[in-house]
């Protein structure tokens, strides 16, 4: 019982943080958003690149982050938004995360 209630303060204290973020990046918030609309289901970063229109390389530093162009604080996995699954040989997939479809489902309620 303690456990859930430090995860549910986790997830109080990270809000903020996943908000600032995706409006920070309009290809996290792209990311986010595909991977919403496709749940349960996983992709691969051409994939996704493909349905957000931007570039592999772009999908990556979004997901994992990049130098300084993509933080690592900030990026996808790092904020618990989405999960990386292993499709076989070298092959990732990407889904959202119960937390991350709580986000952009409360996201989209308040556009």
């Amino acid at each position: 019982m303690q456990v859930r209630s430090n995860s549910q303060s986790n997830n109080r204290i990270e809000r903020p943080l996943v908000v600032r973020a995706l409006r920070r990046s309009i290809i996290r918030k792209k990311i986010a958003e595909y991977l919403f609309e496709i749940s349960p289901s996983c992709s691969y970063t051409s994939e996704i690149a493909y349905n957000v229109k931007t570039t592999p390389t772009n999908v990556i530093g979004a997901i994992r982050g990049m130098d300084s162009r993509y933080k690592v604080e900030e990026s996808l996995l790092s904020l618990n938004l989405i999960e990386e699954k292993s499709g076989g040989r070298n092959i990732k997939l990407y889904g959202i995360t119960s937390f991350g479809k709580e986000m952009i489902g409360e996201m989209k309620n308040k556009r």
